[in-house]
């Protein structure tokens, strides 16, 4: 606004009469060195707007562009030499670009050019053209490294949101596919699109998402990380309330139960709302194996939640207070590996748990290749030194490392952190209370997972509260056929998703 005022003190003809008050206005005059001036004072002079001069049936004209945000081969090719070939006299047909339009409010084009348009102004005419010249950079739509399958489709989505979308469609050739899209930020612009089924997504769900966007009123954002926490029910749980993910296939799956999907322009990733603590636990290798496979592996990545932050607690408090239940022969081969180590056992699991999480932080730091380095290092060098030098025991070593390896099993990697994390407390409890203190962190858990909602849903549904058709595709997975309707928690418009898919069989 104070710009606005700066340029309508230094130049008086660009203000206006509105109701007896004087008042600036946007709109270009015919003047062409006044339309670049104010252009180039919203702008603040920047050192990458470029102007082009140019002659139209010998008028003067200027072809106004940052160059930094341009691809100068579209304005080479499509602009300045089609100009320069036409052969009529009317201007707009010149302009080969995929997209032009004419505008008269120069705000709009300067909003045009921060986002890589180009800005077309003739002498003596109070219209400009925008011609739509963005650069993009566009990088293969390969499988993510993250969620990576045995079987099923092996692309991702990318950093440019168009292509995104279309992976979308390509899959859901539907109608009914709507897609809105929002710019928040006040500074960075981030366009987002909202993407759901207009026949199957709740409508209330729909305009929660929609309002809770709206809302953000931060001069930045980048997602999928700021758009997570601005629109997140419960800011200061643990549990992730919103899924993450590269894949198409995901995405898509989560849009047919009638979920709501987040993307973002410069962001690979999706986030799904509203999902269930379980929604974590389901990879989409599941669905393309076997189902009783499929449902065996589940079932063990459901066992290694449990594990990943109980183990450790369960030693501690077992060798501490009840190493009554041991057997002989292994409670004496434990007492025996702890007769030289100085610390209680709380120290030396926190010791290594500490040790594990700084070498698993720098492998991710590190380039691949020395990543791997620090973890045979971390792995073999550290772990058989500080046994030597007697700081941790052989049977804590195994502990930490089963607990390590089954925070992995997770499908998520913010579920995977959000466990690791979890270990510390519980561990603390087992250390002062024993088997008692994991029984009060269990109890706590599980009521922190019934209260947290997600978009008004229950987050630890359908366990709680118990709907008995939603766990067909919870512990386990039901055959496809037998997946007749969609999940409770996003409460869809329409429920069945299929009739009986093997009617064949009975007319055998």
């Amino acid at each position: 606004m104070n710009n606005r005022l700066d340029f309508a003190q230094n130049n008086p003809s660009r203000i206006l009469k509105r109701g007896g008050s004087m008042a600036p206005t946007n709109h270009a005059c015919s003047e062409l060195k006044m339309n670049i001036s104010y252009v180039e004072q919203s702008l603040y002079h920047t050192d990458d707007l470029k102007q082009h001069s140019l002659l139209f049936n010998g008028v003067q004209s200027v072809l106004l562009y940052i160059d930094s945000l341009v691809d100068q081969e579209i304005i080479q090719t499509h602009v300045i030499t089609a100009l320069k070939d036409q052969t009529h006299s009317e201007i707009y047909p010149s302009f080969t670009t995929l997209e032009s339009q004419k505008d008269t409010d120069l705000q709009n084009g300067i909003d045009s050019l921060i986002q890589g348009k180009c800005l077309y102004i003739l002498d003596g005419n109070p219209e400009f053209y925008i011609l739509s010249t963005e650069k993009m950079y566009v990088r293969n739509t390969t499988e993510p490294e993250n969620e990576g399958v045995i079987r099923g489709p092996h692309n991702g989505f990318i950093e440019q949101l168009s292509v995104n979308l279309n992976l979308i469609r390509r899959q859901i050739i539907s109608p009914s596919l709507i897609v809105r899209y929002f710019n928040v930020g006040e500074k960075t612009h981030t366009k987002i699109a909202v993407v759901y089924l207009q026949d199957v997504t709740n409508p209330a769900l729909v305009e929660e998402v929609k309002e809770r966007i709206s809302s953000i009123s931060s001069d930045m954002v980048l997602a999928p990380g700021f758009i997570e926490e601005f629109i997140e029910d419960n800011p200061f749980s643990l549990f992730p309330q919103q899924l993450s993910t590269e894949r198409p296939d995901r995405v898509i799956a989560n849009l047919m139960e009638g979920r709501v999907a987040i993307l973002a322009e410069g962001s690979p990733s999706a986030l799904i709302a509203p999902v269930t603590f379980f929604a974590f636990y389901q990879s989409p290798d599941d669905y393309h194996g076997r189902w009783i496979v499929s449902s065996f592996l589940r079932l063990i990545r459901m066992m290694s939640f449990v594990i990943a932050f109980t183990l450790p607690a369960v030693y501690i408090a077992t060798i501490s207070f009840h190493s009554a239940i041991l057997p002989l022969e292994l409670a004496h081969t434990i007492k025996k590996s702890l007769q030289s180590i100085p610390f209680p056992a709380l120290v030396e699991a926190m010791l290594l748990e500490l040790i594990f999480e700084v070498l698993r932080e720098a492998g991710v730091r590190l380039p691949s290749r020395v990543g791997q380095t620090i973890g045979i290092v971390g792995g073999l060098v550290i772990g058989d030194a500080i046994v030597r030098a007697g700081l941790v025991s052989y049977t804590m070593i195994i502990v930490v490392s089963l607990t390590a390896i089954s925070s992995f099993l997770v499908p998520s990697h913010e579920m995977s952190s959000a466990v690791r994390i979890l270990r510390f407390p519980m561990m603390i409890g087992a250390a002062l209370f024993g088997y008692i203190g994991i029984a009060f962190g269990l109890v706590i858990l599980t009521i922190h997972l019934c209260k947290l909602e997600n978009f008004g849903s229950p987050y630890f549904a359908p366990v709680a509260p118990f709907r008995l058709k939603d766990m067909k595709d919870v512990w386990i997975r039901f055959p496809i056929w037998a997946l007749r309707e969609r999940p409770h928690d996003a409460r869809p418009q329409r429920l069945n998703q299929q009739k009986f898919s093997r009617s064949w069989k009975k007319r055998e």
